[in-house]
């Protein structure tokens, strides 16, 4: 679906995009992740053709992208994280304003208008304005402008920026049944759980790279964490936090408001041995929670952001 080879793109002194390679296959839910700055604006904007680049070549359903190619932009839909809809127009009138610019025909553009309110469950505020909808609503309205052309490829950047819990599940739920209905889904967001949730495949930038892919289950293994180890209610002197990072296997240590959290490698008995070390020095605590790898602990170990905490 997407190829970009050696993409370089600069302002100035600054590298915003250092020769990055991505590929992402049709079909994919594919997750962009990094920290701010790390270049997925950039190379999202340079994809759309709405930013010229330096070096490199990006290719989209086989054709290379150009400013002018209008045939491929018709199939892309496309979500910021800033709401983009008019406030002068009511939610049935926003989505049909922006189906109109890509589906010509008038009865075509009507069906899909009311195929996209049916999706984003907004039929109960379809002569509603945007300034009347509470923030999750309008996400989906933003949404529905984005998608109701039925494009193939779609860049969803943050959608679930301050929503309610219950907006975030259907916006997450809409989105595996927009892939599931053949879409190819671009995601980026700064919520881990989600990403680790509906992404089949994922990316994760820095300093304009592309430093790992894979799957979740292969991005895991090329961290050393193996286990999360978090005690609670536990009282410790400087010294004895010094002691706890030197245990074997403990690759870090951190202690704020008497929460004890470690990251160890992977290897047996981790948490028999931390809760002993405490119970021999009659140190009391409280509960104890022991987590296998996350998403989030990938993205802190392999772009070293645990290391500069």
């Amino acid at each position: 679906m997407i190829q970009i080879e050696n993409l370089v793109k600069r302002y100035g002194t600054l590298v915003a995009l250092d020769h990055l390679n991505l590929h992402i296959k049709e079909g994919e839910i594919f997750g962009l992740l990094g920290p701010n700055g790390s270049g997925k604006t950039t190379a999202i904007n340079c994809m759309l053709a709405l930013l010229k680049f330096d070096r490199g070549s990006i290719r989209i359903m086989g054709e290379e992208m150009r400013p002018d190619n209008y045939r491929v932009k018709q199939e892309i839909g496309v979500v910021m994280q800033d709401v983009a809809v008019f406030d002068e127009l009511n939610v049935h009138d926003n989505i049909d304003y922006f189906c109109s610019l890509y589906v010509k025909d008038r009865k075509r553009c009507r069906e899909l208008v009311e195929e996209a309110i049916r999706f984003t469950g907004l039929e109960e505020y379809r002569k509603v304005y945007p300034k009347k909808l509470s923030g999750g609503l309008l996400r989906r309205l933003n949404i529905a402008c984005g998608i109701a052309h039925r494009p193939r490829l779609i860049f969803l950047d943050e959608p679930t920026v301050a929503v309610d819990p219950q907006s975030r599940n259907q916006i997450l739920e809409g989105i595996c049944e927009l892939n599931r209905q053949g879409s190819t889904i671009i995601y980026t967001s700064h919520y881990m759980e989600e990403v680790e949730q509906i992404c089949t495949r994922i990316a994760i930038m820095d300093h304009g790279r592309c430093i790992a892919s894979g799957t979740k289950e292969e991005l895991k293994k090329m961290i050393r964490t193996g286990e999360t180890v978090v005690i609670e209610a536990v009282s410790l002197e400087e010294e004895q936090l010094r002691q706890i990072q030197n245990l074997p296997d403990v690759l870090h240590a951190e202690y704020e408001e008497q929460v004890l959290t470690l990251r160890c490698s992977e290897t047996k008995h981790n948490l028999l041995r931390i809760l002993g070390w405490l119970q021999e020095r009659e140190i009391p605590f409280g509960q104890v929670v022991s987590q296998l790898p996350t998403l989030n602990d990938v993205f802190l170990e392999i772009t070293g952001k645990q290391l500069r905490d």
